[in-house]
């Protein structure tokens, strides 16, 4: 006998990082598998350091993990999760971040600027991972840094069904808060059925203040209207409150919001409370502490959404058919 044939396999094999667990764990009982058990600490000096308490060889190993604030400890905490999984010989390494870190960083602006967004992609490769699973890029054209299959997955169905069932027969306007977000909102309005008008807001920069866009105007039919304000994140709130302040300034009978990542740093939770926002509708692709949850604010979850798709890794099959072909 020349070869010996081995009995053909497949172990699928969950792990959570430190910086939402509650989101793998969801993710692990929709999939009807529990995160592995890890040993992972800090030391004194701030190195990290993990290791799985079970068996790792030749699985099929997805790593996930939250972005969230202080999002450079979770990053080189994923790098080393991704590391060990290698040194473990975990057959392939799916890294899944709901948020994707460093996103907005994904071109240069200006010379002697970093494109961080590529480098993030490039320590992943480098330290072991064959695949990334994330949610609602910043651009898509981050889905090329990574040298392997990137699965981008997106959140518009879960945001829309909410939002058609809650708002069902009442005029709507999708509003894109920059020029930036209108590519984003020309989807929403397919997703609404094509008939739901378009409009954004109009941005100048002021120069004596670098760096910062102050809003001008909303170009586009809003009067009357619910005002579904669409992005990708809410990081401070600077541009969404600006751009409802504008909204309800122009006649908007309503104002609502739909982003997929609640970054929400401060000041975020005082202004949107302080705006004439009615509505804030979220996921939980990142953790929320409860003084950053507000009365106004609905958070959905991505468990269900994250766990097919990682169900359809597994089994070799269509990420893309999730969602119509947009992936």
């Amino acid at each position: 006998m020349g070869s010996i044939v081995a009995e053909n396999r497949k172990s699928m094999m969950l792990f959570s990082g430190r910086a939402f667990p509650e989101l793998a764990e969801e993710i692990g009982r929709h999939l009807g598998v529990a995160p592995t058990p890890t040993d992972a600490y800090g030391f004194a000096n701030g190195e990290l350091f993990v290791r799985y308490k079970e068996s790792v060889r030749g699985s099929d190993a997805f790593v996930v993990q939250s972005m969230s604030a202080p999002i450079n400890r979770w990053m080189m905490e994923t790098l080393i999760m991704v590391d060990a999984l290698k040194r473990g010989s975990a057959k392939r390494i799916t890294v899944v971040l709901p948020f994707y870190p460093y996103a907005r960083q994904d071109k240069k602006h200006r010379g002697r600027e970093p494109i961080s967004a590529r480098l993030v992609a490039d320590l992943l490769k480098t330290a072991g991972a064959n695949r990334i699973l994330t949610v609602d890029l910043h651009t898509a054209q981050i889905q090329g840094f990574f040298d392997g299959p990137v699965d981008h997955l997106f959140a518009m169905d879960l945001l829309a069904d909410y939002i058609e069932k809650k708002y069902a027969g009442r005029p709507m306007a999708v509003v894109a808060p920059d020029s930036g977000r209108v590519r984003v909102a020309e989807r929403w309005t397919d997703r609404l059925g094509g008939y739901t008008p378009l409009a954004f807001i109009h941005k100048t920069r002021d120069p004596l203040k670098p760096n910062q866009v102050v809003a001008n105007r909303v170009v586009g039919d809003i009067k009357d209207r619910v005002c579904l304000l669409v992005d990708d994140m809410i990081d401070t709130g600077g541009t969404i409150c600006s751009a409802a302040d504008l909204l309800a300034e122009g006649g908007a009978a309503e104002i609502i919001v739909a982003a997929t990542h609640p970054i929400l740093s401060d000041p975020a939770t005082e202004r949107l409370q302080k705006s004439p926002i009615s509505e804030v509708v979220v996921t939980n692709t990142l953790p929320l502490e409860d003084y950053k949850k507000i009365d106004k604010m609905t958070v959905l979850s991505i468990a269900p959404l994250v766990a097919r798709a990682i169900r359809e890794v597994f089994d070799d099959g269509s990420v893309t058919t999730l969602f119509g072909g947009l992936s």
